[in-house]
């Protein structure tokens, strides 16, 4: 239930599109309204969720580190996996945003029968580092190379990544290679939440239905490109009208692209709400963007409250007579 409810969920995004604008010619609502709120759910939800995370207090230096700490001057530190400055910070923090270091790093443990007493094995789990690395920088090229329809004149980098991109030359028009990569890299993280009984487990709907939602975008977009050949320069001027706020619904263009630019807004409205946004979150992350300097600094906590306290000496003073009564030592007569 937990595949299925996420499918049927994706496949009835679909049909309402479908339906929206072929049968009840909905294109104003489809194209221009939905589009707009859509936006403004995605910036206003972002910016509330950086701005809780930013006011959550981290009095503490609570970093994620596997290697040597900044001690003395004759121990080699490792200022990547345990920064003691800002330097390292910055290079931990690219390292992880842009090849997910840790990730690289993740190990997969399973029991292994052929040893004797069933023992707990671990081994590389080197295909996940892979597949999301490809996902996230095939989604990044794809938003990037879209950034060609929201500028004029267009942005200096983006024939440049279209050319690389295109670079096999395969078919008219070009074949992307990032068009294939990120449906591959959908599919092998969704098989992975299948085959694996562990990650099978652990997994919920909300972990679905993102990669049903971008898989959906994406068949959309190359059915778009390389079978329905939809008219590009209309498309442009529509998205153009968009970014300029003065909306011009464009004409013959088919259904399918009011489909996709509805499964778009449906993920940047759903984005703020879900695990994706650990794009934004991954820099507010204490276990990451804090430095390893507990043992050259000392943190204390500013939220402590003053407490009243009572020592032993005031305890005895005030508790004199009984103590001595009762035949209990006493450190002062």
């Amino acid at each position: 239930m937990k595949i299925l409810f996420p499918l049927i969920a994706v496949i009835v995004l679909v049909l309402v599109a479908l339906a929206g604008v072929d049968g009840a010619h909905l294109q104003t609502l489809f194209g221009i309204y939905i589009p707009y709120a859509a936006l403004a759910v995605f910036l206003v939800g972002i910016v509330l969720r950086v701005i809780g995370w930013a006011r959550s207090p981290v009095p503490f230096r609570i970093p994620t580190t596997c290697g040597q700490q900044k001690t003395l001057p004759w121990i080699k530190a490792d200022n990547l996996e345990s920064p003691h400055n800002t330097l390292g910070v910055i290079g931990r923090m690219a390292l992880e945003v842009f090849f997910f270091r840790s990730l690289f790093r993740n190990l997969k443990a399973d029991y292994d029968e052929n040893r004797t007493g069933n023992e707990l094995t671990y081994g590389s789990a080197k295909w996940l580092w892979a597949a999301g690395l490809a996902f996230h920088w095939s989604f990044l090229f794809i938003f990037l190379r879209h950034l060609r329809f929201f500028s004029e004149p267009i942005f200096f980098f983006v024939p440049f990544l279209e050319t690389m991109d295109g670079l096999l030359q395969i078919g008219v028009p070009r074949l992307f290679m990032t068009d294939l990569v990120i449906l591959a890299a959908v599919t092998f993280l969704f098989a992975r939440r299948i085959v694996s009984p562990q990650v099978r487990y652990i997994s919920l709907p909300a972990d679905f239905f993102p990669l049903f939602l971008i898989l959906a975008i994406a068949l959309s977009g190359i059915f778009m490109r390389y079978i329905t050949k939809v008219d590009i320069v209309s498309v442009k001027a529509f998205t153009m009208s968009l970014v300029s706020f003065n909306p011009t619904l464009p004409k013959g263009i088919g259904s399918v692209f009011y489909v996709h630019i509805f499964l778009v807004s449906t993920l940047f409205a759903y984005f703020p709400f879900s695990k994706l946004v650990h794009m934004a979150g991954v820099f507010l992350s204490p276990t990451r963007n804090l430095a390893n300097n507990s043992r050259a600094k000392r943190h204390i906590n500013p939220w402590n409250p003053d407490v009243k306290v009572h020592t032993y000496a005031e305890y005895e003073d005030e508790f004199r007579d009984v103590m001595k009564a009762a035949g209990l030592p006493l450190e002062k007569e």
